[in-house]
Parts: C-alpha cells; sequence; structure tokens
C-alpha cells in the first residue's frame, strides 16, 4: 500500500463495560492501542442510545489516547460543536445522515478536529467521492451499524478496496466483526484504521487481545 498513511487500531468502548470505562481505557492504552473509538447512537439512526458529550468529557480527562468520536445520528450539526469542547480528536460523521455534507464536514475542522466520513453496508463509495479530498478519514461500516459483536459483511471490504484506489494516502477505518481471525484480509484490502469492540473487550485478558491485534498490524 504505497502512500498509505500507518495503521491505528482503535478499541471500541461500545463493547466495553460502561460501568468501568475509565478502566477500560487504560486497559487498551496498555495494550498499545492507537485511538478509542466511541461510538454514539441517538436511538433514531441507529436502533440504539448510547453516549453523550458529558461521557466523552470524562473519557478525554481519563486517557491520553485520542477520541474518536462516531457520529451515528440525525442532525449532527448540532452535536459537533459539543463533542469537539468534550475533547473529541476526530469526529466522524455518515453520509447519509445529513443533506449538507460538505458543510458539515468543514464544521468539524473549523471545531478544531480531524474529520471523517462514513458510509453504511448499502451506500455506495460513490456517495463519498466528492468530499474524499476534504475528510482525513473514511469510515466503512462492516456491519449494520447500531450494535457490537455482529459479523463482518464480506462484501464491504470491496468497498476498503475502492477507496484505498480512489485515494491511495487516505486514511481507510473499517468497523464491525474485525477479529484476529479475518484480521489479515481487512489489512490486505487496504485498511489502515481498525476498529475493534468486542473482539478485544469481549476477551478474558484485554490487554493481551490488544497487543495480538498490534502484532498483526
Amino acid at each position: 500500500m504505497e502512500n498509505a498513511p500507518a495503521r491505528r487500531l482503535a478499541p471500541s468502548l461500545l463493547s466495553a463495560d460502561f460501568a468501568r470505562l475509565g478502566e477500560a481505557c487504560e486497559l487498551a492504552r496498555l495494550g498499545g492501542a492507537d485511538w478509542l473509538h466511541v461510538d454514539v447512537m441517538d436511538g433514531d439512526f441507529v436502533p440504539n442510545l448510547t453516549i453523550g458529550p458529558p461521557v466523552v468529557e470524562s473519557l478525554s480527562k481519563a486517557t491520553t489516547l485520542p477520541l474518536d468520536c462516531h457520529l451515528m445520528v440525525y442532525r449532527p450539526e448540532q452535536l459537533v460543536p459539543l463533542f469537539a469542547k468534550a475533547g473529541a480528536a476526530n469526529i466522524t460523521v455518515h453520509a447519509e445522515s445529513t443533506v449538507h455534507l460538505d458543510r458539515l464536514l468543514n464544521q468539524i475542522r473549523e471545531a478544531g478536529c480531524t474529520c471523517g466520513v462514513a458510509i453504511n453496508p448499502a451506500t455506495p463509495v460513490e456517495a463519498i467521492r466528492p468530499v474524499l479530498g476534504i475528510v482525513d478519514l473514511a469510515l466503512v461500516m462492516s456491519v449494520n451499524p447500531g450494535f457490537g459483536g455482529q459479523k463482518l459483511i464480506p462484501y464491504c471490504l470491496d468497498k476498503v478496496k475502492a477507496l484505498r484506489d480512489l485515494r491511495p494516502d487516505l486514511d481507510v477505518q473499517i468497523d464491525g466483526g474485525v477479529k484476529l481471525a479475518n484480521l489479515d484480509a481487512v489489512l490486505a484490502a487496504g485498511a489502515t484504521n481498525i476498529v475493534a469492540g468486542s473482539a478485544i473487550f469481549g476477551a478474558a485478558d484485554v490487554v493481551a487481545e490488544t497487543r495480538a491485534f498490534k502484532a498483526r498490524m
């Protein structure tokens, strides 16, 4: 993958024990994680409710790892300033969630964060081609978002490959069903930013599992 960015591991706190999020952050850090992935769900865009800016603010005080906030919400433009102020390092929004994607991505930059654009499994790469030149990251959802612990949808790897071909220097993130058993295929497709939730936080030894992922990357 010539010109591809360095690979990053971003354990997803969605699969951690919400009563012990600070401890989960520290275990991921000890294992060598690069980012912490924070899934923000509104119960409308996706069928689940998770966490908001106050929790992100608390997390930002509990860890030195960058917080990668993935907004699975309608009207994300209303929340971007709140998450940026709370301590998000990167904010990723869904192409399907807004009719003013270019404006929204620039709003994220103006708030002081790096910006990402996400697409659901059934959304084609063509939907985000016009904005690939202005984002830091493109996220391919490899499960239908809303819940952790799902199986990776194989055709989503084709979208990872397509994004890598369209912009070789792009940080291509994949989220959903990634585990050690399919990590080699995910990396071979061109993913550089790996989100893993249940595979890491569902392990008996979170530190060891995080290190195992990093060793394979």
